[in-house]
């Protein structure tokens, strides 16, 4: 596995962190304009937008000091737009890192902006294993990369505590892609979890299960997201826990939370383990993205990471150890010879420091 240069690790870090302080310095759309209008003899400044239909909102007068120091900032952060939008170029085109599909994009894009991770919701699944390459500073083949989905998570008590919430959901997909429409939960059918769009691409919402097995067909109502639920799952909880900040290359770049990487690995393990039947294809997916990662992990001399995730894995039980053992079995027999390697070697690492650290402490 090639690394990407250090230039373009460098680049990609800065990406990340003006991609977060654009998210935070303004209320308005940069896809729209600050426009000075005279009326009756004095001036105000107005805020026109183009998309999806022209319309312009009062701001205030002209020679209003704070007015006009958030539009000389507003100008700023366009400008800044246009030069993230030259940073994503050149990390895709030169350093080769993997751009999402243009509708994957957009669809995470009006999400963002709508507040979702702001609500500290995580983008799981493929769309979040793209952002890995430019985190890890590494290139991951484009086979590895490919989907027709999106999906999130959030836990419920942090859904339930924040005390804030998006847009209605429903209507922020509709403005990408007027074609969406709500799927009826299975069993809850007064709630949604799924959205679908005419061409199929679905987008879902989960949240961990760790009670009782009777959740597991029910939909969880979550306050923050705008009127969608999430579907609970086992060992979800582990996914998102202590995310990490990764930008989708995209436009001018996508603030987002996903997965660190060695959870994502280990759980992909987990989550291979316990796909059956029709779901064949989505395990070969999920095995190969383990064994990706882990292989990243190992170049970029992240193997205490990948240690403690799988240790923490393996000690919350014997369901664990079995998925965990089950999903490393799966995989082929070469990739399965690196990661018992690595594995084995990060853990081994792990056991040395730690066994050094109890003795310092003695």
């Amino acid at each position: 596995m090639k690394t990407i240069d250090l230039a373009y690790r460098t680049l990609y870090a800065e990406l990340v962190q003006r991609s977060l302080d654009a998210s935070f310095e303004t209320d308005f759309s940069t896809a729209g304009n600050f426009v000075r209008v005279p009326v009756k003899g004095r001036d105000y400044w107005y805020f026109e937008e183009t998309r999806p239909q022209k319309s312009r909102r009062y701001v205030g007068p002209a020679e209003d000091p704070e007015i006009a120091k958030r539009v000389a900032a507003f100008k700023e952060i366009k400008d800044d737009l246009r030069a993230r939008r030259k940073l994503v170029s050149t990390l895709v085109r030169d350093a080769g890192l993997a751009a999402p599909d243009a509708f994957s994009g957009d669809v995470v894009e009006a999400l963002e902006k709508a507040g979702l991770f702001r609500l500290r919701a995580v983008l799981v699944g493929t769309v979040a294993f793209q952002t890995y390459a430019g985190h890890l500073g590494v290139k991951l083949p484009g086979a590895a990369l490919q989907t027709g989905d999106a999906d999130f998570a959030q836990f419920h008590s942090v859904s339930a505590e924040v005390d804030d919430s998006m847009p209605p959901l429903i209507e922020v997909l509709k403005a990408v892609d007027p074609t969406f429409r709500e799927i009826p939960h299975r069993t809850d059918a007064g709630r949604t979890t799924q959205f679908e769009n005419a061409s199929r691409y679905r987008i879902e919402f989960l949240t961990p299960n760790r009670g009782s097995d009777e959740h597991a067909d029910h939909a969880s109502p979550m306050p923050s997201l705008g009127g969608a639920s999430a579907q609970p799952l086992r060992f979800l909880d582990f996914l998102i826990r202590d995310p990490v900040r990764a930008v989708l290359l995209h436009r001018s770049g996508v603030p987002v939370l996903v997965p660190s990487p060695e959870r994502f690995a280990v759980h992909k393990l987990i989550v291979a383990a316990r796909r059956a039947g029709s779901a064949a294809a989505k395990r070969e997916k999920d095995l190969h993205q383990a064994g990706l990662l882990v292989e990243a992990l190992e170049t970029t001399r992240r193997r205490d990471d990948l240690a403690h995730a799988f240790a923490e894995a393996w000690n919350r039980g014997e369901a664990w150890r079995e998925a965990l053992r089950k999903g490393l079995q799966l995989l082929q027999p070469d990739r399965r010879e690196m990661v018992d390697l690595v594995l084995g070697r990060a853990l081994d690492e792990a056991r040395i420091e730690l066994d050094g650290f109890m003795r310092r402490s003695r």
